[in-house]
């Protein structure tokens, strides 16, 4: 009897480390996570060990081999998926970071990029990478890195330290430093890529004084980019390891794994942050309403592109009121919160944290709570809380019909927040369209192995991949059209005190 096989996904969150196996059909079979801690030196500042990192994304990936009773000589492939934007810098020798990964929402660079925004350089950026300039990406973090860090630039333009995303950072370990790469999806998220090419720019790595020696290879998204090292994952594996065949970044490995592998279709992960991406097939977009023209994952040498919005504070605000306040004790419990009121009493949440993400690109914004009266309690609190994740997605989803000059059908939905049926619901209303949540809502890891897979012929092609889709439940608007606009209007009230 032939021994069955699995594809392994490396799920690295911003604030977990999940692995996944998938079965033939696409069947998830086992799933582990372990919390990765973040820290906060100062305000607006986020970082994380990397060597925690990869540390943790190991350990849930051993668990969820002991879930499944497998061993390491049944996986046949790996998909790697990651948080974006975050940057690690480390010694090419010793492969030792130089300093903690500075972590997506970090802010530190944000008057860096305010500069360069007004610079005569902006337009040169823009056009090339399909980007606004923020310090949401990550050009800005590796020259502050450079900077920073004593003999940081020497050492890097000697050779001698190397730059990655989490990918690379992952990749680099598992093969223990054989292999320097990443994908063209990471890669359009640096800054430093010519989004059409997909290549590293000269004149991009030049504006930010970046040198060349430090960037990874930049590969497909399905392909096999390397193998692990022999015995990474315990006994049982042959000596050419076990191949890395899917890599991607977290939100476009979500759109695979929502089976929207051509124009026009859309999806919306509901995470620490929130990103809503739209397939827009071969040819680079344009947006005029300041999205975001981004890589998304081909599955063959013909390069894919997306529009995408995001959001920097979505689920993170649950966290805040858990963790930070204290009036939650679990994030499951906003639900039930926040349906115990009939409505919002006027009160209106904008968890501008880290500023203000698409389409405002308000880096200098910072959150605020209003419209409290006497009346105000902990449920409202509760309530406008998970409303904020459905105003700024509308703010999303109105700028990509703009753009489109079209409106969507439905969108389809991930993430651990897409669980809480209230939020759908209230999602479905402001919106004023379908909203579809698949069975399988955790769609990152499985776009991941979804690339992996087809890379290795462990799947045939896309037309079985959209065959596993699912859908779970439909969400459809109930809310009369003047309710929705009254609601709306007093969100971007809102909006506009925080700015």
């Amino acid at each position: 009897m032939a021994t069955m096989s699995f594809v392994l996904s490396l799920d690295e969150g911003t604030s977990s480390a999940r692995a996944a196996l998938y079965d033939r059909t696409g069947a998830r079979v086992a799933l582990e996570a372990v919390p990765i801690h973040c820290r906060y030196p100062q305000p607006g500042w986020v970082e994380q060990d990397a060597r925690e990192i990869f540390a943790t994304q190991m350990s849930a990936a051993q668990s969820a081999m002991a879930q499944a009773g497998i061993s390491a000589s049944q996986i046949d492939s790996i998909g790697i998926t990651n948080q974006r934007e975050t940057v690690v810098v480390w010694d090419r020798a010793t492969g030792i970071p130089v300093g903690p990964a500075i972590v997506w929402q970090c802010r530190r660079t944000a008057g860096y990029c305010a500069e360069l925004a007004r610079s005569s350089d902006a337009r040169y950026i823009e056009s090339k990478t399909g980007l606004v300039i923020d310090a949401y990406f990550s050009a800005s973090k590796i020259a502050w890195i450079l900077g920073a860090v004593p003999d940081a630039r020497t050492r890097a333009l000697n050779g001698d330290l190397v730059f990655g995303n989490i990918d690379t950072w992952l990749l680099w370990n598992l093969t223990r430093g054989a292999r320097h790469v990443t994908d063209v999806t990471n890669a359009s998220r640096t800054m430093l890529m010519d989004l059409e090419t997909g290549q590293w720019d000269n004149g991009l790595l030049g504006i930010f004084d970046i040198p060349r020696a430090m960037m990874p290879e930049i590969v497909p998204s399905s392909g096999v980019a390397a193998e692990t090292a022999p015995g990474i994952f315990g006994r049982g594996v042959s000596a050419a390891g076990i191949p890395i065949a899917g890599i991607a970044g977290d939100q476009q490995a979500a759109l695979a794994g929502q089976a929207c592998f051509r124009a026009g279709l859309a999806k919306n992960t509901y995470g620490t942050g929130c990103f809503a991406l739209i397939h827009s097939g071969s040819h680079a977009p344009q947006s005029t309403h300041r999205l975001l023209g981004t890589r998304a994952a081909s599955i063959d040498k013909s390069p894919a592109f997306a529009v995408e919005g995001s959001v920097f504070i979505a689920g993170a605000a649950i966290q805040w009121l858990r963790d930070q306040l204290g009036i939650i004790p679990s994030a499951a419990e906003s639900e039930p919160i926040a349906t115990s009121l009939e409505g919002n009493g006027g009160v209106y949440f904008v968890p501008a944290f880290t500023g203000l993400g698409a389409p405002h690109w308000q880096g200098a914004a910072r959150g605020l709570i209003c419209g409290m009266t006497r009346d105000t309690g902990r449920a409202h609190l509760v309530r406008a809380a998970l409303e904020s994740i459905a105003y700024q997605t509308r703010e999303l989803i109105d700028a990509m019909e703009a753009d489109a000059g079209a409106p969507l059908e439905e969108l389809r939905v991930d993430g651990g927040a897409s669980a809480n049926n209230f939020l759908m619901q209230f999602q479905a209303d402001i919106l004023g369209r379908r909203i579809v949540r698949p069975a399988d809502i955790e769609t990152t890891a499985l776009g991941a192995a979804y690339l992996a897979g087809l890379a290795t012929g462990f799947w045939s092609g896309c037309e079985e991949l959209q065959s596993f889709w699912r859908a779970d439940r439909v969400f459809e608007p109930t809310m009369p059209d003047s309710q929705r606009r009254d609601l709306f209007d007093g969100w971007r009230e809102a909006v506009s005190r925080c700015k």
